[in-house]
């Protein structure tokens, strides 16, 4: 069973059905508020982008020997900005696909999709996207994008929640307001299936200080 871990901000450990271990956007300490990343042990490390609050990449200790990964990995060149790069540069989205399922985190991602992009990210089984605005897309953008891909299950990142995350993010309760059925999970894991919608997970305490 596919399982999700989030560590708060854009940080999440996916474990596959092998025990394969993959890290997505590792946060440096003192790069987001109120969030303190631990050290993870995983197979693999994807940094969407080179700002300290998602290129952590020293945070993950690589395992060995490592567990073989079960994916394709593709990266999608796209940008931190709807100016196409100019205001915070560029920014990679992942793409993880198997036999089973297609995985995609979606990093900063600060514009609409181009038309062959949205092609390659249709209907996943899991869709991480930012929400929170200022840096990224915002929830009405995030939420326009997610109407375009169809996938079974996302779960939004990126935003503000109490005193975790940056002061000019949109804040949970906002974000709940523009996505009407979203769930918010009081638990850090999840198993992919049976999970489906729209859905925030909830960093373990031991993470916030």
């Amino acid at each position: 069973m596919t399982t999700l871990k989030y560590y708060g901000h854009s940080c999440f450990l996916l474990t596959a059905d092998n025990g394969w271990k993959g890290v997505f956007d590792p946060y440096e300490d003192g790069s987001v508020d109120g969030l303190k990343l631990p050290e993870i042990t995983a197979d693999a490390v994807f940094c969407s982008h080179g700002h300290s609050d998602h290129n952590a990449a020293d945070k993950v200790i690589i395992q060995q020997p490592q567990t073989s990964c079960p994916y394709e990995i593709t990266i999608l060149k796209t940008d931190h900005d709807n100016a196409g790069g100019l205001l915070r540069g560029k920014n990679d989205i992942v793409i993880l696909k198997s036999e089973t399922e297609t995985i995609i985190h979606c990093g900063d991602l600060g514009r609409k999709l181009k038309e062959e992009e949205a092609q390659a990210m249709k209907n996943a089984d899991l869709l991480m996207i930012p929400c929170g605005g200022f840096f990224t897309i915002d929830a009405k953008e995030a939420k326009a994008i997610i109407d375009q891909l169809q996938p079974k299950l996302t779960v939004l990142m990126h935003y503000r929640r109490g005193a975790c995350g940056y002061q000019v993010l949109a804040t949970l309760e906002k974000i709940a307001g523009t996505m009407k059925d979203l769930r918010i999970l009081d638990t850090d894991t999840i198993d992919l299936i049976p999970e489906t919608g729209i859905l925030v997970l909830t960093p373990s305490e031991s993470l916030i200080g």
